[in-house]
């Protein structure tokens, strides 16, 4: 947004928090922000305000834009049907419009009687499978013949933190295993380097020809296991949180599965393995057979994750050559709708 020439009104940074207990010390910035933004939309008067995902916040934002008479289009829903269903009605009070990212969000939205449109996720605009990894692999000094392992602790600090001593574990297990895979880690810019610095594996930024190149992963429970769908990447998933955010979570998520992957699936299309569960045997275990050349579990892998690829596509384009194209078309009519 900044190269874009966005305006900021704040360090982006300082909302990268995930978990109950994780939020408790950054409440005094959300409420500033929050006074601060209200005085924006007093002041400016905007024609459109556009929240994107980010509940906790965002709804209260929209609630002062609805009180202000400023449409609101609520991009990427927040998940408010896995721990919160009662807010789902609230959001459709308060959002003219509801541009949703996963298929099965669009009815669940509209029964809760938003004007809700499955507008495909944005991932599917990035450039999936534009080669095979040749470059990366000769960049990382790769051995193009021999099977790589991606490794996605997360895009966070506090989850590079929960994570990546955990994944160097597993990825030396795997190696004691099969000695010709090569484990390449994925790295954030949003990360201290610092936190990489005892990594004894590649790195790389380019997380999506990372994904292409690798013959498997292990990733981090979110966004990172539709990307590894989109690259046809059989995948583990482990998610590690705070003991408090856990025990609460427990208690209030009502969903069969925590990976996006599994929940546009509908089935348990990659193994998960959350706190405890996730050991370094028990993962390292689960990715050995998908790093075999026609094992059964990789194949069955395989032949899921093209399927949910198949449906992260609306059926729908209206003409609209990109998910994000679709959702500007939605702010045009909603600025056409304002006069």
């Amino acid at each position: 947004m900044a190269e874009a020439g966005v305006e900021l009104l704040a360090d982006f940074r300082r909302l990268a928090v995930m978990g109950f207990a994780e939020v408790i010390g950054q409440i005094p910035f959300f409420l500033r922000l929050l006074r601060q933004l209200r005085s924006e939309l007093d002041a400016r008067r905007p024609d459109l305000v556009i929240p994107i995902d980010y509940p906790g916040f965002n709804m209260r934002l929209s609630r002062d834009a609805k009180l202000a008479g400023v449409p609101v289009l609520y991009y990427i829903a927040p998940q408010v049907w896995a721990w919160h269903r009662s807010r789902m009605r609230r959001l459709a009070e308060l959002a003219d419009r509801l541009a949703v990212i996963l298929p099965f969000e669009e009815r669940l939205f509209r029964d809760a009687g938003a004007r809700a449109e499955f507008v495909g996720h944005p991932l599917l605009d990035g450039p999936f499978n534009a080669g095979g990894g040749e470059e990366l692999a000769a960049e990382l000094g790769l051995d193009p013949a021999r099977p790589v392992v991606a490794l996605f602790p997360g895009s966070r600090a506090q989850e590079v933190a929960r994570h990546g001593e955990l994944f160097l574990e597993v990825a030396a297990r795997i190696q004691r295993a099969v000695p010709s895979v090569q484990p390449v880690l994925a790295v954030s810019d949003a990360v201290p380097a610092e936190a990489y610095a005892s990594v004894p594996y590649p790195r790389t930024r380019r997380s999506r020809e990372l994904l292409v190149l690798a013959r498997a992963a292990l990733v981090k429970s979110g966004t990172t296991t539709l990307e590894a769908a989109l690259s046809g990447t059989p995948m583990v998933i482990a998610y590690r949180t705070h003991p408090l955010t856990y025990w609460l979570a427990r208690r209030l998520v009502r969903v069969d599965h925590i990976g996006l992957v599994n929940l546009v699936a509908g089935s348990r299309v990659a193994p998960e393995y959350i706190q405890s569960e996730a050991t370094p045997d028990a993962l390292a275990d689960a990715l050995l057979p998908l790093l075999e050349p026609g094992h059964p579990e990789r194949e069955a892998a395989l032949e899921a994750l093209a399927l949910v690829r198949a449906s992260l596509h609306p059926r729908s384009a209206n003409g609209a050559s990109s998910t994000a194209d679709r959702v500007a078309g939605i702010a045009a009519e909603l600025l056409g709708e304002g006069g």
